[in-house]
């Protein structure tokens, strides 16, 4: 049975009246890489303020890794790697000894901080760049340097928020797979907010989509994109193009709508609409079926299916 790595319950917070977040409530189990998503604004990074213990709720709770972020927000903070929009990196210092400061904030002994820089750096295409200043790093390896820094005393948690920003396509790319590679090695619980639809997409095992402080929806990009979409049927074959088929197929209760383009049959299917039935009402009228292919909507598209009935 999988353990809940955060907890989040009713959470509520408020500036000035209006609610930045709002009744917000689900978890995330250990081992995942859970995607935290929603537009700039959404409330994203007010709640993981909260779950640090750096704002304090208005009302409702969050707990992390088993601590209560309110009243043990140190145990909490400890505990956690964190990437937040600031790096946290001394630009006078080198990329090592960066990560030795930090190394000795979380009173690792001399030895086990050689060891894990020299690991992580590896790891992360950065060693050959120990003795350079993090001045001179670019924004993507600043970045790199910046994850090494919150995985540095192996937490069970990495929080990240936005990582990518900023960066070209190639260098967001890179530490994507740095990411996921990390995480997976390390066995490490990552907590990802991204407005970056294709990112999450490929690298999240769950989600939470979230509007003006509520949830939308939670599951597997899978299930997001089902829950928000109509599935489409494309069906390849012979004998589509008779009228008494095509109004037998629009007529039929399971489908939205259905178009057809020579020999290619695409259908739009109610929500949890079948296509077997469909299969069959068009084997029955004599229809010759070659193949069918069904696709569900990717994670962008359900993302702004959600919102745009998060508005309505």
């Amino acid at each position: 049975m999988s353990t809940t790595v955060i907890r989040v319950e009713h959470l509520c917070k408020s500036f000035n009246g209006s609610r930045a977040v709002d009744d917000l409530s689900f978890e995330v189990p250990a081992g995942v890489v859970f995607g935290f998503l929603g537009p700039n604004g959404a409330g994203k990074t007010t709640t993981i303020r909260m779950m640090l213990g750096l704002l304090e709720p208005t009302a409702g709770g969050v707990s992390v890794l088993g601590f209560d972020a309110r009243t043990q927000a140190e145990r909490v903070r400890e505990r956690v790697g964190v990437l937040l929009e600031n790096d946290g990196l001394y630009d006078r210092l080198t990329a090592y000894d960066n990560l030795d400061y930090y190394g000795e904030i979380y009173r690792l002994s001399l030895v086990e901080r050689r060891t894990r820089i020299q690991g992580l750096l590896e790891h992360l295409e950065l060693w050959q760049h120990r003795k350079e200043k993090a001045r001179v790093f670019s924004k993507g390896m600043r970045q790199k340097l910046a994850l090494a820094r919150a995985l540095l005393h192996r937490p069970p948690l990495l929080i990240l928020d936005e990582p990518t920003t900023g960066l070209d396509a190639l260098s967001a790319v890179s530490l994507r797979e740095d990411l996921l590679n990390l995480a997976r090695s390390e066995g490490v619980t990552v907590f990802l907010t991204t407005h970056n639809l294709a990112e999450a997409g490929k690298v999240c095992d769950r989600a939470a989509v979230i509007r003006r402080g509520r949830l939308l929806a939670e599951g597997s990009p899978g299930d997001i994109s089902a829950m928000a979409s109509r599935p489409r049927v494309e069906i390849e074959g012979r004998g589509f193009n008779d009228g008494i088929v095509l109004s037998a197929i629009r007529g039929n209760p399971l489908v939205e709508s259905a178009t057809l383009d020579g020999e290619r049959l695409a259908i739009d299917l109610k929500g949890g609409g079948s296509i077997a039935p469909i299969v069959a009402l068009l084997v029955g009228r004599g229809a010759e079926i070659e193949q069918v292919r069904k696709h569900g909507a990717d994670l962008e598209e359900a993302f702004v299916s959600l919102l745009k009935e998060g508005d309505r």
